[in-house]
């Protein structure tokens, strides 16, 4: 049986211990997944930036123009009708003439569909949180930008659920592979195109033996695991003298932390199934306890350990 004792609650405990936690995603791991999240989402967020629309009351209504004497000329347009407040002044016109009877407006056909009721709308900081929400929902940069983010989350999520997905590792059953701490990416497409491989790293949902050894009501029971595969469909296995042995041939494990300190087998791999072990031989609740495990339980391959930045890699996995 498994002597291994619980780990600490501290994700980088100062010791190393044996524990048989399964695999699963804390509020720790949620931080990456927020910065994988957002390498998704920030592009696009800077494409939106770069194209919104200026909002209707910010544009421009009307031009102004200096007269004879100093003279401030002001024109607002409301279909044609020019609005002038005059005190002499230098008039623009055509051909540089100055008769200070035609004054040119340097902005011809611009906004002429300004209306007085714009004047009684509240600035877009004046408005109360609610209102600048409703205001931006209803904006044409508003719409665009919930659709761009709306896409992003999407393709995000999808690339989630089919394609790849963040882990992070709570035990150390899997040392020295992996230690406390660690995240690692799984990608989830090879299991459908290719079988699986003796010495590949798997992460996948317990099989009902498991659950009936911690309990059906534990949280354990329906978290997901990670081992490795050390023996497929038609092989036999056998542990003997701290040493595996697969088809009676000696398997050379240098991902291992140590000899085994139990007897198993020899037993042959049903069909559809994998025999799965943890490199901490001796602190791992596996295979060697609750048997095989079915080939379509498994969630995907690791693949490489992007987290912390000095354990970058896929030493091991393979």
């Amino acid at each position: 049986p498994n002597t291994s004792r619980p780990l600490s609650s501290s994700i980088f405990p100062t010791s190393v211990v044996g524990a048989n936690y399964p695999l699963y995603s804390v509020k720790m791991a949620s931080v990456m997944r927020v910065v994988c999240l957002a390498a998704v989402l920030f592009p696009s967020a800077v494409l939106a930036f770069n194209s919104r629309v200026v909002p209707r009351h910010t544009q421009f209504r009307g031009s102004s123009s200096f007269g004879k004497g100093g003279e401030y000329s002001t024109r607002h347009h409301d279909n044609g009708v020019t609005d002038r407040r005059t005190g002499g002044g230098l008039f623009m016109n055509n051909g540089g003439n100055n008769d200070g009877d035609t004054p040119i407006d340097p902005n011809p056909g611009g906004l002429n569909k300004w209306s007085d009721d714009d004047d009684n709308k509240k600035s877009f900081k004046d408005m109360s949180f609610f209102e600048q929400i409703q205001e931006w929902f209803a904006s044409d940069e508003g719409k665009e930008d919930v659709k761009t983010y709306t896409v992003s989350l999407s393709v995000a999520l999808l690339l989630r659920l089919l394609i790849i997905e963040p882990r992070y590792i709570p035990s150390l059953s899997m040392y020295p592979t992996f230690e406390v701490g660690d995240q690692l990416a799984v990608e989830k497409v090879t299991k459908r195109i290719r079988p699986f491989n003796r010495n590949e790293v798997v992460v996948f949902n317990p099989p009902e033996t498991f659950r009936e050894i911690v309990g059906q009501s534990s949280r354990k029971s329906k978290e997901a695991l990670i081992k490795r595969i050390v023996a497929v469909e038609g092989d036999q296995v056998e542990v003997k003298g701290g040493k595996l042995f697969v088809n009676g041939v000696r398997q050379e494990e240098p991902f291992t932390a140590e000899d085994a300190e139990y007897q198993f087998g020899p037993v042959v791999v049903p069909s559809g199934d994998v025999l799965v072990l943890g490199d901490n031989r001796n602190h791992s609740l596996d295979g060697h306890i609750w048997g095989f495990l079915p080939a379509e339980n498994v969630i995907g391959r690791a693949v490489f350990v992007y987290w912390p930045p000095w354990r970058v890699g896929n030493t091991g996995m393979f």
